[in-house]
């Protein structure tokens, strides 16, 4: 620990947020100070340990050598500290912190906290509606919802849903519609985020090469299946978000398939999380009203989009 005394821990946090993030600008709005400030601190470290550890280049702050071999050190240390501070401030034993995209939170989850409530009375909800990736192992996170591939370094997944997705308009925009092609005259709305494109859903629909009828496009998907329920256009929807706007009758499914993107929405904790209870209870909760909510969804849309068998 004496080796601490050689150098100021400010300066060896600028360090690791300079080598991580590849910039001044972007280590400084992280730290909350001005590039000038992380700039001296990080000249102040190469000094104290008499190594230059980066390069300052016109695209960024480049490791050195030196800067190489110190950095994963440095990474995996205030990793540690930052899950020392998370759990000093996570005291509540009563409380279950879950980490959600804010569409998910918003167009699936909310309206079925209630019963989780009725049947846990016990625990304490707190939801942190972020599209950032919160790493379970350093916040006082206990479980993360994320879509993806479920692959994210130091974390365990576990699959809650494999994403699929259909063409979603108001019922007054597929009425007149006969076939899948007729699609292609409608004014579609774009999610400029979205993992996956129009054409993932038109190759699977025998429609391959076709071009669709851009109208609007937001980059945020909660912004797109409000503009779709006003009958501004049809969009590309999954389970999760269109599920209760497609059983209160405000969407319809004019025509399947049901497409895999490749990507599903997983239960994340860190990895080798101790048991937790309150976690494993909202586990099983969110896994039966899920799978009721798909059965009752598959119900209402007519098997439009079922999975194809196996």
């Amino acid at each position: 620990m004496k080796n601490l005394n050689l150098v100021h821990l400010n300066g060896l946090r600028a360090v690791e947020a300079v080598g991580r993030l590849g910039s001044l600008p972007a280590a400084a709005e992280e730290m909350g100070v001005s590039v000038g400030a992380v700039s001296q601190q990080v000249i102040k470290a190469e000094q104290q340990l008499r190594h230059k550890l980066f390069d300052r280049q016109p695209k960024g702050m480049v490791p050195t050598d030196a800067g190489v071999q110190i950095l994963p050190r440095l990474a995996e240390a205030f990793r540690l500290l930052s899950g020392a501070v998370a759990s000093a401030h996570h005291r509540n034993d009563d409380v279950l912190t879950i980490s959600v995209a804010p569409v998910f939170a918003a167009r699936w989850l909310v309206y079925r906290l209630g019963a989780f409530s009725e049947r846990h009375p016990e625990i304490s909800l707190r939801l942190d509606a972020s599209t950032r990736l919160v790493d379970p192992a350093t916040s006082d996170v206990d479980l993360c919802i994320r879509v993806g591939k479920g692959q994210w370094p130091g974390t365990q997944a576990e699959l809650l849903l494999e994403q699929r997705i259909f063409p979603v308009c108001a019922p007054a925009l597929a009425e007149p519609l006969s076939s899948r092609k007729a699609l292609l005259a409608l004014p579609v709305i774009i999610d400029g985020h979205a993992m996956f494109s129009w054409d993932l859903w038109l190759d699977a629909a025998g429609l391959s090469g076709r071009a669709v009828n851009t109208r609007h496009v937001f980059n945020e998907a909660s912004l797109c299946l409000d503009s779709a329920i006003s009958g501004q256009g049809v969009m590309l929807a999954w389970q999760i978000i269109a599920s209760h706007a497609i059983r209160a009758g405000q969407l319809t499914v004019p025509f399947g398939p049901w497409v895999r993107t490749g990507d599903g929405h997983y239960l994340v904790t860190a990895e080798g999380a101790r048991k937790n209870a309150k976690v494993d209870a909202f586990k099983a909760w969110i896994r039966e009203e899920l799978d009721r909510d798909m059965v009752a969804l598959e119900e209402v849309i007519g098997g439009k989009v079922a999975p194809p068998p196996g």
